[in-house]
């Protein structure tokens, strides 16, 4: 009995938490929002360079990483993030500038070795799948290298 008791108790509370972050929309359609509100002032402002040396201006929230972004953003790097983001490929080598290459942390034994796989390779060279955005890169610039190792192009013969 005070099982069946403790059970309600803890479905009433669930269903508390559950209802204050949904909000019901048209008949049964309903979404979850999150607890912290997306705002433009929670956002870090990246500025990319494609390879034809466009500046591309978008918005990522803190904890992207940079491949995120490119994707959400529907950034159009031909055969940038090959491998989705699992460390496999070098297809999201970017350069960046020195003082924006020492905030971006450790480079992991992994990276490295895909790195030495891409084309271009500079002494601030980075996979944009391992750099995730925090406030202090607010209005970093990341390139694009002019090509990019993708052994999918390899395998079918194109270019």
């Amino acid at each position: 009995m005070a099982f069946a008791a403790a059970l309600r108790r803890l479905a009433n509370v669930r269903l508390r938490e559950c209802s204050r972050r949904t909000l019901l929309l048209r008949g049964n359609r309903s979404f979850v929002t999150s607890s912290h509100p997306l705002r433009s002032d929670n956002k870090v402002t990246v500025n990319f360079v494609n390879r034809d040396g466009e500046r591309i201006t978008v918005k990522g929230s803190p904890g992207d990483s940079l491949l995120d972004i490119v994707i959400n953003e529907d950034l159009d790097f031909d055969g940038f993030g090959a491998c989705e983001g699992t460390l496999a490929c070098s297809t999201c080598h970017l350069i960046f500038e020195e003082d924006v290459y020492k905030k971006l942390g450790p480079i992991t034994d992994e990276e490295m070795d895909m790195l030495d796989l891409a084309y271009g390779l500079t002494d601030t060279s980075r996979l944009g799948c391992q750099i995730c955005l925090t406030k202090s890169l607010e209005g970093m610039v990341a390139r694009v290298p002019e090509s990019v190792a993708d052994i999918r192009q390899i395998k079918d013969g194109s270019s």
